[in-house]
């Protein structure tokens, strides 16, 4: 593994991805999602002689196949993720999550990449009907998001069995940290506290999620990428353990020193059927697999998530009244 593409690398763990395999030494192709400001997401502040950030689309087949040329190994991470917007915009998850894999999966076959590690996620199990979920759990799809997700994987394990395409499914669990999109909770908590909100506006506290810090999601990434004779399995990138949306935010709460409430927010429930109550997962595959090991417990993970959204310059840039979907 030499020269790596990353797609989705504007984005949250993209970004974070793309500085770690930097770090490492390895040249990154970095894809960013076309727009006429020739705006790089959170690539715009990262400098390296090793970084090649083109600008682009997964929904075009001819472009991917450009990108992918001359590349060892491919992060598949390009979606869209917000299961709110799913609700709204179902066709545009089609075209991105499905339609984007499938783009990828024929690039990687026709150029002949060494490893494909395509991005799944935890909500395609739904609620947990036993925990810890392992990779053999049921897969549920509540929502449009999830839907295409189980969508997407599958293209990607049809083209290991039908083509011997040399891919991985990597399925992270609830990642969280620096950059983290105002949509989802740990962030809209942080930066309501930060903006000296004192009724903090969220959605249901009953769930329970897998949390895991960005920097350990990401060494779950480059060790799949990594690892040998894995090539067509499903794996887990989780901590084994679960917390829920309350004591998360009661945490945060007294990591920030802050005297709020907490109000419901409506507009935040997702609905009935459609809400993930417990995620929970089982990290023995790629532990047995591989010498990845979680480094940051929940609390680590939120000190340094808290430092980096309470810097001035970087809270600058949530629009923390206004609910994101």
């Amino acid at each position: 593994m030499k020269n790596v593409l990353v797609t989705g690398a504007d984005g949250f763990i993209g970004s974070h991805l793309t500085e770690m395999l930097l770090a490492e030494g390895f040249n990154v192709r970095a894809l960013s999602v076309y727009n006429s400001f020739n705006y790089w997401g959170w690539l715009d502040d990262v400098k390296h002689p090793a970084l090649e950030v083109v600008s682009g689309d997964v929904r075009d087949a001819n472009f991917c196949r450009e990108i992918v040329r001359g590349c060892d190994t491919v992060f598949h991470l390009a979606a869209l993720i917000a299961i709110p917007y799913s609700y709204v915009a179902p066709d545009s998850y089609v075209d991105t999550n499905i339609k984007g894999t499938l783009n990828i999966c024929q690039a990687a076959r026709d150029c002949g990449v060494e490893r494909l590690v395509v991005t799944s996620t935890s909500e395609v199990y739904g609620t947990a009907r036993y925990v810890p979920i392992d990779e053999k759990h049921p897969k549920q799809p509540q929502s449009p998001y999830s839907a295409t997700k189980i969508g997407a994987d599958a293209i990607a394990e049809s083209f290991y069995n039908a083509f011997n395409l040399p891919v991985v499914v990597a399925r992270p669990f609830n990642t969280y940290g620096p950059r983290q999109s105002a949509r989802a909770i740990i962030p809209t908590i942080i930066t309501q506290i930060a903006n000296g909100v004192k009724q903090i506006k969220v959605g249901d506290l009953t769930p329970t999620r897998d949390f895991n810090f960005v920097k350990d999601t990401c060494r779950g990434f480059i060790a799949l990428a990594k690892a040998k004779g894995i090539e067509g399995q499903e794996i887990n990138i989780c901590s084994n353990s679960e917390i829920s949306m309350r004591d998360t935010l009661e945490l945060i709460r007294r990591l920030m020193d802050a005297d709020v409430e907490y109000v419901q927010d409506a507009a935040r429930l997702r609905p009935k059927n459609s809400e993930v109550f417990r995620l929970f997962g089982d990290n023995t595959k790629i532990c047995s697999l591989t010498d990845w090991r979680p480094q940051y417990s929940i609390e680590d993970g939120l000190r340094e998530t808290i430092t980096w959204f309470s810097d001035p310059a970087n809270l600058a840039k949530y629009k923390y009244d206004i609910y994101n979907r």
